[in-house]
């Protein structure tokens, strides 16, 4: 799992059917101190999250589809909650 901040959307009118009335955003991973650490995915939303949100994504394939319900699907990043506030002691 890692925190990111969502970037924008990604839209595809051919796609995976597992992605049909999904919508999927780009986030950007962060780091310890807030900013974009470089890196980024693709994922599905399941937090009704939106562009700037800072998110908690699921990034292992096989607990992305087990959150989806889905035995078998091209998923593997997934966000799971929206993100109000860090602490970092």
């Amino acid at each position: 799992m890692y925190v990111g901040r969502v970037s924008g959307t990604v839209v595809a009118t051919i796609k995976h059917a597992a992605f049909n009335g999904r919508k999927l955003l780009i986030v950007d991973k962060l780091g310890e101190d807030g900013q974009s650490s470089g890196g980024y995915d693709i994922c599905v939303d399941m937090a009704q999250a939106g562009v700037g949100d800072t998110v908690l994504v699921l990034d292992e394939g096989n607990g992305a589809r087990q959150v989806l319900n889905m035995k078998v699907a091209p998923i593997r990043a997934v966000i799971v909650g929206i993100v109000d506030d860090i602490q970092i002691l």
